[in-house]
């Protein structure tokens, strides 16, 4: 069970390649713009500083997964409410339905295991394991999902009527905020593209015509040039990415 999504911790498989790549990466660009070994050494050690930054991207990718899973649990809910079954029983029958579309270490699988432990052996709540789930995971639609359905068992209601009506608005949500994913995604795209032709340009530059560029390694004034070069680029990339990003 994953205690809080909004927090990642990579596993030493991950630190491995996660400090290996980024340390080539950050080596790589920092020897382009300044042909030093030692520079080169000092640029690819920052990587420790972004280990954050690669933690939260990690925990995002995680929670839209689980986001994106929970709307094939809220389909299998639907159809057990449909066939009479309360929820407990609805989740239970759940961790055996989704068990052939996902592996058990999918984010859902390890959640419908915990809740069908706690159901069957333990006799736990559906309704404390719901909002335990939606406390962990800090994603709206599961949340709005289960004050829905407190809501229905504290005042009564048809049930079936209120998980299929709310699966089919959270459904419909979903499937926006995919589009909406995709479409922002491609400009991101587009413009790491674009932020990385200062570097195949400089690099296409030190193959073919290395004399041309060879005062920007050269001279105090060069090495300004081009720290000042790299700093823009660092500078423009993030603001992209800022851009770029938007809340659905």
């Amino acid at each position: 069970m994953i205690r809080d999504y909004s927090v990642y911790s990579l596993n030493e498989r991950e630190k491995v390649v996660f400090y290996t790549v980024g340390f080539m990466c950050l080596f790589t660009v920092a020897y382009l713009f300044y042909h030093s070994i030692v520079v080169a050494c000092v640029f690819g050690v920052l990587v420790r500083a972004l280990r954050s930054r690669a933690e939260g991207i990690m925990a995002r990718r995680r929670k839209a997964k689980l986001n994106s899973q929970f709307k094939d649990l809220l389909y299998s809910l639907s159809a057990s409410a449909a066939s009479g079954r309360q929820m407990a029983e609805g989740l239970v029958e759940a961790e055996e339905a989704l068990s052939m579309i996902y592996d058990e270490n999918e984010p859902i699988m390890i959640e419908l295991k915990h809740m069908k432990v706690n159901i069957v052996e333990n006799k736990e709540s559906d309704k404390v394991l719901l909002q335990d789930l939606a406390m962990r995971s800090h994603i709206e639609d599961i949340d709005n999902f289960v004050q829905v359905y407190i809501t229905c068992r504290s005042m009564g209601g048809n049930l079936e009527k209120i998980i299929g009506h709310t699966t089919d608005v959270l459904t419909d949500k979903m499937n926006i905020e995919r589009e909406i994913r995709v479409l922002t995604n491609q400009r991101k795209t587009e413009g790491r593209i674009i932020s990385m032709m200062p570097m195949a340009m400089l690099l296409v530059m030190n193959v073919v015509s290395y004399s041309y560029i060879e005062p920007l390694y050269n001279t105090w004034t060069g090495r300004l040039i081009m720290t000042g070069a790299l700093v823009t680029m660092g500078a423009g990339m993030y603001l992209m990415e800022k851009i770029s990003s938007i809340e659905v």
